[in-house]
């Protein structure tokens, strides 16, 4: 084969070596190939884990080419995602951690603040920055791009942009293993390494090189999870209100479904499906009216495909569907919320396998989607009014992403592609199954968007595929998940499209991982080059002395999160917030004790009026009970909680809970109550005054006592 002789050069070593590989695979070539100057390490994907790995390196003395198909580097983080997910801050390292500090030193320079004096902003949620902490979790997407344009600038990295990945152009040798030699672009342009970082989040690379991987939902049998497959009894959040009609002519099946509900779902509960979480995009917000690009109705609008909202509206919802979390200079990081939002769902199937043509109307058709939804919003005589007054409050940012007019390039590529290799990160590694080769650490709850609108059996339109739970340390994630299978690729690693499950996926899937993972991958490549082995085959006591040498954070120092109190440890009947019927923005969370269970739900101390947990218990005869409300008190809960008993012949008895209160230490007799076989507590965030926590409900026979008539 002609490309035999240079068997030598691709690899960087003696010539002798070539008479053991059996050849190479490669596309056929209609003009002869550019070929690049081989370096030791070929990075495609210019993601933060992609920047991280080739910043990784030069520090490791590697010869370097990071490849990004896009004219922008960093991704999702340079893309708007600029609250930083994470779940505990403690689990990042390394040059992870730097980027948060690097922020913070931009933002202490008076000059980062235009838009608001630096007093004035205040972080929210858990991207807020704790005193005297020398890091800063929340940025402008602007901000982020120059923090990462500076490391490429300092560290001497060659960048290439706008170029893509022939797919069908990835020189190998046909060894088993095989070695990737080289690859090469659309253009023509051909780059060699001795070792190649996939850091896409698409994994083109991986499978171009024929590695294993998968796309959509395990069954839960495969790996034995509780929390993988179709999902629709957890489906409690991001959900449409109740009622909401799913034909074309209300009433009339005959008229076809609206838009974007899926004629087949829901599908097996706990079963395997090609459904992806959906995508959208992390929009930058402002409400500066100097700065302010008011939303627009775009050229294509389809108003068919807001219908559903608009009824969703009408059945109930009156909150706006949007988690607008505060960023510098009055800026926003606006995310999914509640049952129709930015998320589009179902509408990205085909994404990760697709070509990039197909990729680029996929992302077009997100784009006139969430165009559409702000104009809607801001402007359709039938959203509620308080909702419509909210959102044209605010608008697109002329000073970010200034050539689509405050519109980015990035989608929200939440999963595409996921390898699978020798080791699989499962729900058990989440909740503490520990691997004995850890890289760096995940710390986010196990969270999967919505993947598919369905009908349900009462002919309402319902979601499914939301998934959220947390209440775990921070976990190891393992080597063997960043290194295709022993029998595939020698040379290749993986740090964005690991193998995992896809509810494992969803908590490790944060940005500040990613970048972990991607300054492992090079530490490995290195290692690897030096002791001319395989990335299977990497001494594993070298890599972890390395890292953690460079800051990487290997092992969860900090307290464990204690266990929820057991409902089987409890007396009586207990309904817990996972059984019980939700509508409004509630939040899943579980920081605080004492909880039962796995988590709670808060109202996020918004959209008052707008939540109510209702929950039901099955008693084991009628009678006269106690009724208790358990949650984890704390100062910011709200001290009039409203809790309605519906007790025997539906009469409705109201009562305000002080939530704060902490000598309570969380258990309060809500009164003695006469029921038949059913008993039905709601708890509601009408009035209150902080957050209202919906935990559990507790029903405890009064013994003895007359029973109902």
């Amino acid at each position: 084969m002609r490309y035999t002789a240079l068997l030598s050069l691709f690899l960087g070593r003696p010539r002798s070596l070539a008479p053991l590989l059996l050849g190479l695979t490669i596309a056929a070539a209609s003009s002869p190939i550019a070929a690049a100057e081989p370096v030791d390490l070929v990075i495609y994907g210019g993601t933060s884990s992609g920047v991280a790995a080739a910043v990784q390196a030069k520090r490791m003395g590697l010869s370097v080419v990071l490849i990004e198909p896009t004219q922008r580097l960093g991704g999702l983080t340079t893309g708007g995602l600029g609250q930083t997910d994470i779940g505990n801050k403690s689990a990042i390292g390394g040059i992870s951690r730097e980027f948060y500090r690097d922020i913070a030193k931009h933002y202490e320079n008076p000059e980062a603040w235009k838009w608001q004096k630096r007093e004035q902003y205040r972080g929210t949620g858990q991207s807020k920055t704790a005193a005297g902490e020398q890091t800063m979790w929340t940025f402008e997407p602007s901000v982020a791009l120059a923090v990462y344009q500076q490391w490429i600038q300092d560290a001497g990295i060659d960048v290439i942009y706008g170029q893509r990945l022939d797919r069908s152009a990835v020189m190998m040798t046909r060894s088993r293993p095989a070695r990737i030699m080289a690859i090469r672009m659309q253009s023509g342009e051909t780059y060699r390494g001795k070792m190649f970082i996939d850091a896409t989040y698409e994994g083109d690379l991986l499978a171009a090189a024929g590695v294993s991987y998968t796309v959509g939902r395990e069954a839960n049998s495969q790996y034995g999870e509780t929390l993988n497959g179709v999902q629709t009894k957890m489906a409690r959040h991001h959900q449409l209100s109740r009622g909401v009609d799913p034909y074309v002519v209300a009433g009339d099946p005959s008229s076809g479904l609206l838009p974007h509900l899926d004629p087949t779902g829901p599908g097996e509960e706990g079963g395997a499906d090609k459904r992806v979480q959906a995508y959208c995009f992390r929009m930058c917000l402002t409400d500066h009216p100097e700065n302010q690009i008011p939303f627009h109705k775009p050229e294509g609008y389809r108003a068919e495909w807001y219908e559903l909202m608009l009824r969703n509206f009408e059945a109930g919802e009156s909150s706006a569907p949007w988690i607008n979390s505060a960023m510098p200079n009055r800026k926003t990081d606006t995310n999914n919320r509640t049952g129709f939002s930015t998320d589009f769902i179902g509408q990205n199937y085909d994404y990760p396998e697709a070509s990039y043509e197909q990729r680029e109307q996929i992302v077009a058709q997100h784009l006139l989607y969430q165009q559409g939804l702000m104009w809607t919003l801001a402007n359709h005589p039938r959203v509620p009014a308080n909702v419509r007054r909210e959102v044209s409050r605010w608008g697109m940012t002329k000073d970010e992403f200034t050539e689509g007019d405050g519109w980015q390039g990035q989608l929200y590529i939440r999963e595409a592609r996921r390898m699978v290799s020798d080791y699989v990160m499962t729900q058990k590694n989440c909740q503490g199954l520990e691997i004995d080769d850890p890289i760096g650490l995940a710390a986010y709850t196990m969270d999967s968007h919505n993947q598919q609108r369905y009908v349900d059996a009462d002919g309402h339109a319902r979601n499914e595929g939301d998934v959220q739970v947390g209440g775990f340390s921070p976990y190891g994630i393992s080597y063997r998940s960043i290194v295709p299978k022993r029998s595939e690729v020698s040379n290749l690693l993986v740090p964005v499209c690991l193998s995992a499950s896809h509810i494992a996926f969803g908590s490790i899937r944060m940005e500040p991982v990613f970048m972990v993972l991607g300054q492992s991958a090079t530490t490995a490549a290195a290692i690897a080059i030096e002791t001319e082995s395989s990335v299977q085959d990497v001494d594993y006591e070298q890599l972890a002395e390395r890292l953690s040498a460079d800051g990487q954070v290997l092992a969860y120092q900090g307290p464990k999160k204690t266990p929820g109190i057991k409902v089987t440890e409890l007396s009586g009947i207990v309904v817990d917030n996972g059984q019980a019927v939700t509508q409004g923005g509630w939040v899943s969370s579980s920081s605080s004790q004492p909880r039962v269970g796995e988590d709670y739900l808060h109202d996020n101390d918004s959209g008052k009026g707008e939540c109510i947990a209702s929950y039901t218990a099955t008693l084991p005869a009628a009678g006269n009970y106690r009724v208790n409300l358990l949650w984890p008190p704390f100062s910011n809960r709200s001290s009039n909680t409203q809790v309605t008993v519906v007790s025997q012949g539906g009469e409705r008895h109201v009562i305000r809970v002080d939530q704060r209160d902490s000598k309570s230490k969380g258990r309060v007799l809500i009164g003695e109550f006469q029921f038949g076989t059913k008993a039905t507590v709601e708890i509601s965030n009408a009035d209150s005054d902080g957050h209202v926590i919906a935990d559990a409900v507790q029903f405890v026979a009064i013994p003895n006592a007359v029973p109902a008539q």
